[in-house]
């Protein structure tokens, strides 16, 4: 956050709690303020240039503890050293940190920010293709870089997301993205990051839907798992062919299965129930590919499944009511202690939507409050999902060689007492303006006015 910007938040915020006190001048900085502010609901900010060190501050790397008074120093947009007696480069940025904290920016392991944006305008939402297998579809060339969600998500302290497709058995690939860039093409952390697999639910197939034929009957689930096995066979065969020159016609979805079949690209399997677990569980290993589970809502009834196959899940909600009638009413909210406590590796994401996604440090926070302890829930919103999602070497932690993305606060980001004061994307200082902010000066503008008339 820029010193200007600060400055005017804080004015504002003040003038709010003290009822107006001297309207006359917040009345004309408040005129001012809203002229910058509608040219600036968001700036993208420039490459690192400059050496910065941020000193004194407590910093919590999450791979190799907490630092104390320690120094992080980044330049070129990477860190080059983390330490309690790390010395300054001549030339860099100097920054107090002495009083703050330094965390790694938040990942949301399941989210469709930048690929949709008002859920009832189907025209401003990409989230979705027709048919149901697209292994070759990319979630990050549907990303719009000027997303009103983004400067919510990013002053809510997460910097990347695991931007995902839905829709059919195969959705697609989830691209890592940074929440920062011009166009798409700069905010790319990782294209292919995860495909994604729809895994069929049990109590739907058999049933009639009306379709753009009329009404239609529903494969059964037995079938639909047999589509995707049968997908799976022909994308084998077709690599298989290419790897062995054979005549084959180029086929752009099995192009993209192949660096699945050979391990590259994990898939995300969304399945919430126990059946849907176990069967996913046993088609990965029939098929020899590296899974995740997604949503995970019983995953906690099969964990000693997910334990031996070391399969990770992803909770894509820990602030939910419980969905059946037998379910205790901290269901969703222990979800993630408990698959701790019983060992299954796990990330926590911020619901899907993107209007969901800021709200991802209140997810890992909820989790804290039913017995997660404070240092796995840090771990589960940055190390793990990184790790998932095969980013590990760029994001996730604080360590030498690893992308500049960071964020300043006055304590845990996941305790909403406490305020981000600056974030950094690959070295480059964000400014903290979003929408939400936008708002609270215009209408901080509005209010001083009609004080003076008064």
């Amino acid at each position: 956050m820029s010193m200007h910007t600060g400055v005017r938040m804080k004015l504002a915020s003040r003038g709010l709690r003290a009822g107006l006190v001297g309207a006359a001048v917040l009345g004309a900085l408040a005129l001012g303020t809203a002229a910058d502010a509608a040219a600036q609901v968001r700036m993208t900010s420039p490459p690192q240039s400059q050496a910065v060190a941020i000193t004194g501050a407590t910093i919590h790397t999450v791979a190799n503890g907490t630092i104390e008074s320690g120094t992080i120093v980044f330049e070129g947009g990477v860190i080059t050293a983390v330490g309690a007696d790390v010395p300054v480069p001549a030339g860099a940025q100097v920054v107090d940190g002495t009083g703050k904290h330094i965390y790694p920016g938040l990942i949301d392991a399941y989210s469709t920010v930048g690929i949709e944006e008002i859920g009832s305008v189907a025209v401003s939402n990409d989230s979705r293709e027709l048919g149901d297998f697209n292994p070759n579809i990319r979630a990050e060339i549907g990303v719009n870089a000027e997303s009103r969600h983004i400067g919510t998500t990013r002053t809510s302290g997460v910097l990347v997301t695991l931007t995902t497709p839905g829709g059919g058995l195969v959705a697609g690939m989830s691209s890592a993205m940074n929440m920062e860039g011009w166009t798409w093409e700069e905010m790319s952390l990782k294209s292919m990051a995860a495909l994604n697999v729809n895994w069929p639910n049990p109590r739907a197939g058999g049933r009639f839907f009306f379709g753009g034929g009329g009404a239609q009957e529903r494969p059964s689930y037995s079938d639909q798992v047999q589509e995707l096995k049968d997908f799976f066979a022909e994308a084998r065969a077709y690599r298989d062919a290419r790897a062995a020159s054979e005549p084959t016609r180029s086929d752009s979805r099995y192009e993209a299965m192949i660096p699945v079949l050979d391990g590259e690209v994990p898939v995300v399997v969304a399945a919430d129930g126990i059946t849907e677990i176990n069967d996913a569980i046993t088609w990965s290993v029939e098929e020899g590919v590296d899974i995740v589970i997604r949503g995970g809502a019983d995953a906690i009834h099969v964990a000693d499944r997910l334990v031996a196959n070391d399969i990770p899940v992803i909770l894509t909600s820990t602030m939910s009511p419980p969905g059946r009638s037998y379910e205790g009413y901290d269901g969703a909210y222990s979800r993630a202690a408990r698959l701790h406590d019983a060992g299954v590796r796990f990330a926590i994401s911020g619901g899907a939507g993107a209007l969901y996604t800021n709200r991802l440090p209140w997810e890992a926070g909820v989790a804290v409050a039913f017995g997660l302890p404070e240092e796995e829930a840090i771990r589960a919103v940055t190390q793990a999902p990184a790790e998932m999602m095969g980013i590990g070497d760029r994001v996730g932690t604080l360590e030498p060689g690893k992308d500049a993305t960071l964020l300043v606060t006055t304590g845990n980001p996941l305790d909403m007492m406490n305020d981000i004061e600056q974030m950094y994307i690959q070295g480059r200082e964000l400014d903290s303006m979003d929408i939400h902010r936008w708002f609270f000066e215009k209408y901080m503008a509005k209010i001083a006015q009609l004080r003076i008339v008064m």
